[in-house]
């Protein structure tokens, strides 16, 4: 039998804390961002280079995978890990997200979500029982608790009703993962997800109900939805006294630069989001001097890279006019390399706050850091 899932926390600087969450298939450090490959790929990069950037993890969608190529198909390919040549740990989202995002599609009920998919309006029925086993089938490391997430701002009687059917969910689903073929010979973790919308009551309802059901980790979801930062940010100091210390938290969705850096000041562990490889493609980079838009005209005769102390090959050698060039002529080169550009941003930054943490100067890097961001280039 393999090692199972461990959270070890190695260092702590107020309420951050830096770690390592150890699986059969490779260590996770923390506070760790997992780039987003919903579909089995972060799009427009190589997971070779996904890895050589320092990504420890990726992310997968349970709801995407079941509509293309399908969770009994992947299986037979020998499971997600193999099929995109990614041999690290792999987390995957329940398709709870979706249950917002794609709301004109689907129909709720007690017993799960019927969704009509969006490719070809074939109907989809996912419970919390087939979640699990989708997860399964993928092989993910870290599987997720089908949620039901709801828009910002959100009137509290819905607030309510979505929270606590997602608790009822998260029973079902623990049921069902703990008789998961293959659970205990991967490690594999189950994490429960924080609903409640906007409101505090709610929140820590929630979040003491999932305790209860000793879950391996814990997310906060439903936030970046809508809300503004400092919402988000109640939310999390709501939460956090009220989920076991020892266990992983992971704020999902979540996002710029800046809400990751206050986030991880508030005890945080894990990340994921769409935004570095989103941006990059749509000629947006991310880097120490903040967000730059190089669809701009400004930067068509600018022959400095854009950033010459970065570790990442591309975004100190390529010039600012070059990217530029190939973002206003549609080039899929540009693409990939202002995606690439940004998933390095992404993992130095998570590296310099694991430091800070280690060096207990949390505080200091996180000011020096928004100190470079407003200066700009």
């Amino acid at each position: 039998m393999s090692a199972p899932f461990t959270f070890e926390i190695a260092a702590r600087d107020g309420t951050a804390r830096t770690g390592r969450i150890v699986l059969p298939r490779g260590e996770i450090r923390t506070p760790a961002f997992m780039p987003v490959g919903t579909a089995a790929t972060v799009k427009a990069m190589h997971t070779h280079e996904v890895r050589a950037l320092g990504a420890d993890i990726l992310l997968g969608n349970t709801y995407h995978l079941m509509l293309r190529p399908g969770a009994e198909r992947v299986a037979r390919l020998g499971g997600l890990h193999k099929m995109m040549h990614w041999p690290h740990p792999i987390l995957t989202d329940s398709g709870g997200f979706q249950v917002m995002s794609l709301a004109k599609l689907r129909k709720i009920s007690e017993k799960g979500v019927t969704f009509q998919s969006h490719i070809d309006g074939a109907r989809y029925e996912l419970t919390p029982e087939r979640a699990i086993e989708i997860q399964g089938l993928l092989g993910s490391d870290i599987q997720m608790q089908l949620d039901e997430c709801v828009r910002l701002p959100c009137p509290d009687v819905e607030a309510a009703r979505a929270m606590r059917l997602s608790l009822r969910w998260a029973e079902r689903c623990r049921k069902t993962f703990l008789v998961q073929p293959g659970r205990e010979e991967w490690g594999r973790a189950l994490f429960g997800i924080v609903q409640g919308a906007a409101d505090r009551a709610l929140r820590v309802e929630s979040a003491r109900e999932l305790s209860d059901m000793d879950f391996e980790g814990y997310s906060i979801g439903g936030l970046a939805v809508g809300e503004p930062q400092d919402v988000m940010l109640e939310m999390i100091e709501t939460v956090m006294p009220h989920l076991p210390d020892a266990k992983p938290h992971y704020l999902m969705g979540v996002g710029t630069p800046d809400d990751i850096v206050e986030a991880v000041r508030r005890g945080v562990d894990m990340f994921d989001c769409v935004m570095p490889t989103r941006a990059g493609r749509h000629g947006q980079v991310f880097s120490r001097f903040g967000k730059l838009n190089l669809k701009n005209a400004r930067h068509a005769d600018d022959p400095r890279p854009i950033d010459e102390a970065s570790a990442w090959e591309p975004t100190r050698t390529y010039s600012r006019a070059y990217l530029h060039h190939l973002v206003k002529s549609g080039e899929i080169l540009g693409m990939m390399l202002l995606t690439g550009i940004n998933l390095a941003y992404y993992q130095e930054l998570m590296a310099g706050l694991r430091l800070a943490i280690a060096e207990s100067r949390l505080d200091d890097f996180i000011a020096q850091t928004k100190e470079g961001w407003a200066r700009g280039d």
